[in-house]
């Protein structure tokens, strides 16, 4: 803790009523993280505890959350899903010194804090909080709200959010969202998350995207991201979005775009999905994504070249689909070998991800390639590469194809197309019975032989034996390193599924010489 040193203002705002601190509150729940302390000033009734609760109602989603003032027990702390979120009351604090008991440190060392009444802390606030001044303004409803810092540190940690947070609201009031409810929706394994944006009678969800993400290395390496053809800014969502719309699929429409910001305001396909809600496959659904793939799959003719395109149909740049380079798949496979294979093994994880030694990455590269060659024939097309549960809705009053929404398929690439279906079919979230992805790869073939009496189903099972045993241990490293480089576990959960797809793949002649070496490794 540190004494205050206020800086100059850097935002007033002007809030008209009740309904728009409530608005006010959201958009700083969209931004609240770990080490957060946002200290609210203000008379009696200036709006401070209406500004608390909105903002712990936004963050937990539940608009019936019942947020008691803390005036006698001074702290009130909530366990949310996503982050514990403590709310102080220190009028009654007797002693600044008595801010210590409460263990303030101890709140935001994980967990994030909404201060009101701070003068009665002195010293004893932390050095980084945001300041929320709020007064009255005029009618008996408006109020005057200022942010300042509470030192260059705060300045640091906040403004860059503060307006980030604005932008997107700005976007939601340009496409007609005036006034919409914010609620976070998801993040994925990304730098991306994804809110919804609602009102009344309709709403939209918002991609909120940050293009400076996963960097260049030191010397002008490429980052792991560019390696591997990761979609680095939102051009490619608009390219993609607008060629699977012209051709009839169900691609979010995109009701506003920010491009500068990575920011996209687009149609909400809903929340229905492929699986039960108790994440079991529901086999019919399943068996309309399979012939979705084998349609598009049918299809030679998918363009490598695209327009990116603004709302009024005007062309701002061309976004080059790039090809699923051998190099890019290797670095992917090369995963498994940093991560999960020192992990497995029990390597302290600080010393994560392992470096292995020239002659290990070699043979495992070596035996990667000649699997790789073995399938140097398959087909090859648009492969939009996450093509699994998550991302495919079902939208039951559309007919054909369009029942099923595809979303978060930005980093598509040009390779072989059976990874598509290895992606659906060893889905990483959910138990694929091995009858039924039998069932399933059934009757892909079936269509494809159906649409092409020259269709190589041989050829395309190694493909797809390769490119899921690819995508698996890809997965598997993956799942590691988001856990203890990015501090997500949750997706270590998958482990044991992901294992048991391994094994269904390497029984494939065409990666003989690399099932021993897995195998190895796994078991």
């Amino acid at each position: 803790m540190s004494p205050a040193h206020p800086l100059s203002p850097t935002l007033s705002l002007t809030i008209a009523d009740e309904a728009a601190m409530e608005r006010l509150a959201e958009d700083m729940a969209a931004i609240l993280g770990p080490g957060d302390v946002i200290a609210l000033s203000g008379d009696l009734g200036a709006g401070k505890s209406t500004f608390s609760r909105a903002l712990l109602r936004a963050f937990a989603g539940d608009p019936a959350l019942e947020v008691p003032s803390p005036t006698f027990t001074l702290v009130q702390t909530y366990d949310l899903k996503r982050l514990t979120i403590s709310h102080l009351d220190l009028y009654r604090l007797e002693e600044p010194e008595e801010l210590e008991e409460l263990g303030l440190d101890d709140l935001t060392a994980t967990g994030a804090a909404l201060i009101e009444w701070p003068e009665k802390a002195g010293r004893f606030l932390p050095a980084s909080r945001l300041i929320l001044s709020i007064a009255h303004s005029g009618a008996d409803d408006a109020r005057e709200v200022t942010f300042s810092f509470a030192s260059p540190a705060a300045e640091s940690r906040w403004t860059e959010r503060l307006a980030r947070t604005q932008r997107i609201r700005a976007l939601a009031d340009a496409a007609s969202f005036q006034g919409a409810e914010r609620r976070y929706l998801t993040g994925d394994a990304s730098a991306r998350a994804y809110e919804v944006i609602r009102k009344p009678q309709k709403s939209a969800v918002l991609m909120n995207s940050p293009a400076a993400y996963d960097l260049a290395k030191p010397g002008g390496m490429p980052s792991y991201s560019e390696t591997v053809h990761r979609a680095r800014t939102v051009d490619a969502f608009i390219a993609l979005t607008g060629e699977l719309r012209r051709r009839g699929y169900s691609a979010p429409e995109l009701y506003a775009i920010d491009r500068d910001a990575g920011l996209l305001l687009q149609e909400n396909l809903g929340g229905e999905g492929i699986i039960t809600p108790d994440r079991r496959p529901i086999p019919e659904r399943y068996a309309a994504a399979v012939q979705l793939l084998a349609e598009m799959h049918a299809d030679t003719d998918w363009p490598q070249d695209l327009p990116v395109s603004g709302m009024g149909g005007m062309e701002l740049a061309r976004h080059a689909v790039p090809a699923y380079s051998e190099n890019a798949l290797l670095t992917e496979a090369d995963l498994f070998l940093e991560w999960y294979v020192p992990w497995r093994a029990g390597a302290d994880p600080a010393t994560l991800p392992a470096t292995p030694d020239a002659q290990e990455r070699a043979e495992y590269r070596a035996l990667w390639q000649t699997a790789l060659a073995r399938i140097a024939g398959a087909q090859t097309g648009w492969v939009m590469r996450d093509y699994h549960s998550p991302n495919i809705l079902w939208l039951k009053e559309r007919e054909g194809h369009a029942k099923l929404g595809l979303i978060d398929y930005q980093d598509c690439v040009i390779g072989p197309v059976a990874y598509d279906l290895a992606s659906l079919l060893l889905d990483a979230r959910v138990d694929i019975p091995r009858t039924l992805e039998d069932e399933l790869l059934a009757g892909y073939l079936a269509s494809r032989k159906a649409q092409d009496a020259g269709f190589d189903e041989e050829l395309f099972r190694a493909a797809y034996a390769v490119m899921g045993a690819q995508r698996v241990a890809k997965i598997l490293g993956a799942f590691v390193r988001l856990k203890y480089a990015y501090g997500k576990p949750q997706y270590m959960a998958h482990m044991t599924r992901m294992t048991d797809y391994l094994d269904r793949t390497l029984a494939h002649p065409a990666l003989a010489e690399l099932a021993d070496w897995f195998r190895a490794r796994v078991s």
